[in-house]
């Protein structure tokens, strides 16, 4: 395994065509937007798709939804208090953690738990090297909400009868091109043990990010990456910001084009920066 020698940035194109990408619950799962309008992912909505990704390639991931558990393990606490059993200082249980989950040495996990009675405490913080911003759309994103019935007889009444019906609703945004920013620190990743193989996993994890995500709110075909801009720095803090990187990436829709509603209503333009090339993948 070969440590990562050189910073590394990201820009992911996603785009959502009739599908809730990231529903708020205190909004009554509406899609996120900001005040402007705009569509939002959170950024740990998007680390959660990854982990499932990684999962998938059959890396070990400590936080795993409970539908997708390959351990048999109910909870945080009880798959680090049972796969680390022993460690000799704070650091030393960070670098088992490390070693042992993917997800704890990317982004990073805090340890706390109180001390049990077959079990000692834990307080250990792990910084991860590879960061995420929340995803924005490029244009405001108009929302369509559906009301639904459940008209299915889930559970039976005292008296026999089928239970009434219960209205609800579905809420979905009509299209969006959406803009994932992220980037991975060589300094932290020496700290974590991030290598060069773990690079490219984020990097295909990237590509195929919404493989195997279908479900109600966001069916199979409803998300999609378009691409996938990556580029390597020639050393360890990086040629250029991380800023100034992301933001080579100018998009606008095309003119004449008021209400984009495909990839294709923008024009997507690559500023040059010197001596840096980013690589360009298309997306699953």
């Amino acid at each position: 395994m070969k440590a990562l020698e050189n910073k590394i940035d990201f820009v992911v194109l996603v785009s959502v065509a009739h599908a809730n990408p990231n529903g708020d619950p205190l909004n009554g799962n509406r899609p996120r937007t900001t005040y402007t309008g705009n569509g939002e992912i959170s950024d740990v909505c998007i680390k959660r798709k990854l982990r499932n990704r990684l999962q998938d390639l059959g890396e070990g991931i400590f936080v795993q939804s409970d539908e997708r558990s390959d351990d048999g393990f109910t909870s945080l606490s009880q798959r680090a208090s049972q796969t680390i059993t022993a460690f000799t200082s704070k650091e030393d249980y960070a670098a088992q953690a490390c070693k042992k989950w993917f997800d704890v040495r990317a982004f990073g996990q805090v340890f706390a738990y109180k001390k049990g009675k077959d079990k000692d405490g834990v307080s250990v913080g792990v910084r991860g090297p590879v960061s995420l911003h929340q995803a924005l759309s490029v244009s405001p994103v108009d929302i369509n909400s559906m009301q639904i019935t459940k008209s299915v007889n889930s559970e039976p009444t005292e008296d026999g009868k089928k239970s009434s019906d219960t209205m609800g609703a579905k809420h979905m945004v009509e299209f969006g091109l959406y803009k994932i920013k992220g980037a991975i620190n060589v300094q932290l990743a020496e700290k974590t043990g991030f290598t060069e193989e773990d690079a490219d996993q984020i990097k295909e994890c990237l590509r195929t990010l919404f493989i195997n995500d279908s479900s109600s709110a966001r069916p199979d075909g409803s998300m999609e990456v378009i691409r996938l801009y990556w580029w390597k720095h020639n050393n360890k803090i990086g040629q250029y910001s991380s800023a100034k990187v992301h933001n080579s990436i100018q998009i606008a829709p095309k003119d004449g084009v008021a209400y984009p509603k495909s990839p294709e209503d923008y024009n997507i333009q690559l500023l040059p920066l010197e001596g840096l090339e980013p690589e360009i993948i298309d997306g699953i």
